[in-house]
């Protein structure tokens, strides 16, 4: 008897490009982003620079919110609709309800129709965790072969991005007014690392942007030299389009890794946009 058809669906902070999710047949749940009265759509009606100049006008910025239990469950019924079997890959437990909402929506199918997987990432740190379910059912991989594998897959993902301003950290409430200040005065340049599915400040790089840029290379080149970085894709992911340093960043990965199948730079969504800000970049990959 043939297996049931297996379709991949993730959330909107993937921050795959239109192409790649068309090429790959993802469906996208979007995520949400408040402005006071209005709800607005992540990638529907919602992008970064639109987000940005919001921001800049009303000088606040906006709460982020997962999809409800009944629009998860709307887009499990109609991804089953023909018997196939869901996997829906979500943003980080840590940073978002999507996983718990999603959790919600799946007991209402039948056992093991839809099955919710917690990526511990956010970005394209989630996207490579989606192209990687995509290669596997390519490979003609089961629902519990596809999670299994999937567990030590994720694992191994490396997310790290420099940000660029302090103001949205102080905004929405992620460091104090001092520490903002000091920030820019100081001209330092965190550079944020996801860690067991939370974020952490990974360093602190103090003078020119480009020399956060290369710390970051640098952690890159470190994990090339020891064997670890599978080298099928890399991503370079920013909430502005087109990033001025994407380029360098580019020609660096591939002169550390030549061998490199794929450097793909994709925007980020306005979810990921609000919590970063404007001039954030990352480099984002798998490694063995």
């Amino acid at each position: 008897m043939a297996m049931p058809p297996i379709r991949i669906l993730a959330d909107s902070t993937c921050d795959l490009s239109p192409e790649l999710l068309a090429a790959n047949n993802v469906r996208i749940i979007p995520l949400l982003v408040q402005f006071d009265e209005e709800t607005y759509q992540d990638g529907v009606d919602m992008d970064s620079p639109r987000l940005f100049r919001m921001v800049a006008e009303r000088n606040k910025l906006p709460k982020t919110a997962s999809a409800g239990p009944a629009a998860l469950r709307q887009a499990f019924a109609e991804a089953t609709a023909d018997g196939s079997q869901v996997i829906f890959i979500s943003i980080s437990s840590k940073f978002s309800a999507t996983v718990q909402n999603a959790q919600i929506a799946a007991s209402e199918f039948p056992e093991g129709q839809v099955r919710v997987f917690d990526s511990r990432n956010l970005s394209t740190g989630i996207g490579l965790q989606v192209l990687h379910a995509c290669d596997l059912v390519r490979q003609g991989k089961s629902v519990d072969e596809i999670l299994a594998d999937l567990e030590t897959y994720q694992a191994g993902v490396r997310s790290r991005f420099v940000i660029d301003t302090m103001e949205y950290l102080h905004k929405g409430g992620r460091c104090s007014g001092v520490a903002a200040l000091a920030g820019t005065l100081l001209r330092i340049r965190p550079v944020i690392a996801v860690v067991d599915g939370g974020m952490i400040v990974a360093a602190k790089i103090r003078g020119p942007r480009r020399k956060a840029l290369d710390w970051m290379l640098e952690q890159f080149a470190d994990d090339v030299a020891q064997g670890r970085v599978r080298p099928d894709r890399v991503f370079i992911t920013s909430p502005d389009s087109p990033h001025e340093d994407a380029p360098y960043m580019v020609e660096q990965v591939r002169r550390i890794l030549p061998e490199v199948q794929e450097v793909i730079v994709t925007q980020a969504g306005a979810v990921i946009g609000s919590h970063c800000g404007p001039g954030t970049i990352g480099i984002l990959y798998a490694t063995k």
